[in-house]
């Protein structure tokens, strides 16, 4: 049903927009094995919290995990402690809150897109963001970004019914001063002072626009920031107590602080990173986006559009210019965008870019999004066929239902029908991310070595609480899939280990680590009984492994 330019969207149609989305989110959830290398960490972090009953010192194996406080694994932990009763060793139940957040901050963006540009803009920003490849992929992991993204959102909409109101003389109601610090309390709890650069700079962005800060008044920040330490602060203190102070030092001075001098973990990139895989990450939005720019600008006067942008630009450019860069830490602009584009398609005319650089970067994103389009459509036949030599039939069912509504955007977007364009686009996305979750991701068998290993390990264990030394394979989907009796060693270590373990001990060892295996197997006067082989990749960095399971036995 077309929803005329008057038409107010309903809490009926929020319900159903966020039916919808979960519905677009969950296919894979459950068939997905743990991702490397984050996904993991967290879980495995979570699972020892809910054994350990510790709930302020996050570890990982034996070794303190300090990089961003306690919330995702609290969430986490109350996930698994709900639907199933205890720490598993099962991906899904891990990955619950990220799919409730990314639901959630969908049925936000409708209602803040409907607020500010009416009810079609709304929904069409809900099914970008939706549609989007970043948040598809983000809002099916158990990592922090799509929590934060629904604090970002409720932190963002608060501050614009305070900017609002102010313009009008108007006092904000104070539920929407709670609304904003605790926002912002519980943004800390997941990512530390992350939340502080859309939660502040946007203000400070309008402050220096329109050279009136009055407004900033109605949230009430004489007595807000309180509320704002009072969600993070208890956890603070704890924390500090326990770790000695060594969690501020790594988490602030190590691993934030360290990311704006110094590319971390092979991360680094020159400014404009973001801006080249925001062609791909916000796909299949991206070349709307690109298309709706200089529209964007010639109203950037107008209150709803200055907001926007000054929600989008600071963040997009503290993260062009810290030198580590990932493409999920511009995530929580994606709202903005996805609103600010739709309002372009459903309720601006249509523009044709007279700018030179606007009409190249139109270009680009155009070609850029037509060639990822098709490439989707094909890559999950193409990718079982090449990695596993099948050929699924529900994969290229994906394609023949994705390649009519690819070939439609384009159709559309010669009529300068751009908003049924986007819809036909965003249907494509849909029926291709499902296609590849479901149909195609969960068969590669080859680049899922954990779980095989797993099964392995659990066929052949010789003890209940048997451990596994693994001296060739360190992924932590190891770690959670097997347990946290996992050790992760060198050859002469781990020989020693099953020395000293003879009876209830397994070793995985890849063909090349043998012979170094094998002759400190010999100097422990032992020799390595070969139990099962996996040939496949470990996709985290390409190396290709023959791995064998091997058992101790006296010479």
């Amino acid at each position: 049903m077309a929803l005329g330019p008057m038409i107010r969207l309903t809490a009926r149609h929020y319900l159903a927009i966020a039916l919808i989305a979960f519905a677009t989110l969950l296919p894979g959830r459950a068939s997905l094995p743990p991702l490397d290398r984050d996904e993991p960490r967290y879980m495995e972090a979570t699972a020892q919290m809910l054994t350990s009953h510790d709930f302020v010192d996050v570890r990982f194996l034996d070794q303190p995990r300090y990089l961003q406080p306690a919330g995702i694994y609290w969430l986490e932990a109350v996930s698994v402690a709900v639907l199933k009763g205890g720490p598993v060793r099962t991906a899904w139940p891990y990955r619950v809150p990220s799919l409730i957040a990314a639901t959630l901050a969908i049925t936000l963006t409708a209602w803040l897109g409907a607020s500010l540009f009416g009810a079609r803009a709304g929904l069409l920003a809900a099914g970008l963001l939706d549609a989007s490849t970043l948040l598809t992929a983000e809002g099916r992991m158990a990592t922090i970004d799509s929590t934060l993204l629904l604090a970002v959102m409720v932190v963002q909409i608060a501050l614009w019914r305070a900017y609002r109101d102010g313009r009008a003389w108007k006092t904000t109601p104070i539920g929407w001063a709670l609304a904003y610090w605790i926002g912002m309390g519980c943004g800390m709890m997941l990512k530390g002072p992350v939340i502080l650069i859309p939660g502040l700079l946007t203000p400070l962005m309008l402050w220096a626009w329109d050279r009136d800060r009055r407004w900033w008044h109605n949230l009430r920040p004489a007595w807000g920031w309180l509320l704002a330490l009072a969600v993070v602060l208890p956890w603070c203190v704890a924390i500090d107590v326990v770790s000695h102070g060594t969690f501020f030092s790594r988490a602030v001075g190590t691993n934030f602080l360290g990311k704006i001098g110094h590319g971390q973990q092979a991360h680094g990139s020159p400014p404009g990173f973001h801006l080249l895989v925001f062609a791909i990450a916000f796909w299949p939005g991206a070349a709307f986006a690109a298309w709706a720019a200089p529209a964007v600008w010639t109203r950037r006067d107008r209150p709803e559009v200055r907001f926007l942008l000054s929600w989008i630009v600071p963040h997009w450019l503290v993260f062009e210019l810290i030198a580590t860069k990932l493409p999920h830490y511009v995530l929580p602009t994606y709202p903005a965008i996805a609103i600010l584009t739709a309002a372009a398609l459903c309720t601006w005319p249509w523009q044709v870019a007279r700018q030179r650089w606007a009409r190249l970067l139109i270009g680009v994103y155009l070609a850029v999004g037509a060639v990822a389009g098709l490439a989707f459509c094909v890559a999950g036949p193409v990718l079982l066929w090449r990695i596993e030599h099948i050929m699924s039939p529900r994969a290229l069912l994906a394609v023949v239902g994705a390649v009519p509504l690819v070939v439609a955007v384009f159709w559309l977007w010669r009529q300068r029908e751009g908003e049924r364009a986007a819809w036909s686009a965003i249907a494509a996305a849909v029926v291709i991310h499902t296609g590849l979750f479901v149909a195609v991701i969960p068969r590669l068998q080859t680049i899922w070595l954990a779980p095989r290993i797993a099964t392995m390990f659990a066929d052949f264990k010789p003890c209940p609480n048997s451990t596994l030394v693994s001296t060739s394979f360190s992924e932590p989907s190891l770690v959670f899939l097997v347990g946290q009796g996992t050790h992760l060693l060198g050859p002469d270590a781990a020989a020693t280990y099953l020395g000293a373990h003879s009876q209830c001990a397994l070793a995985l060892v890849d063909r090349r680590d043998g012979p170094a295996f094998s002759a400190a197997m010999a100097r422990q006067h032992l020799m390595p009984v070969e139990y099962g082989r996996i040939v496949g990749v470990n996709y985290s960095n390409g190396h290709k492994l023959d791995l064998g399971l091997y058992a101790p036995v006296a010479q």
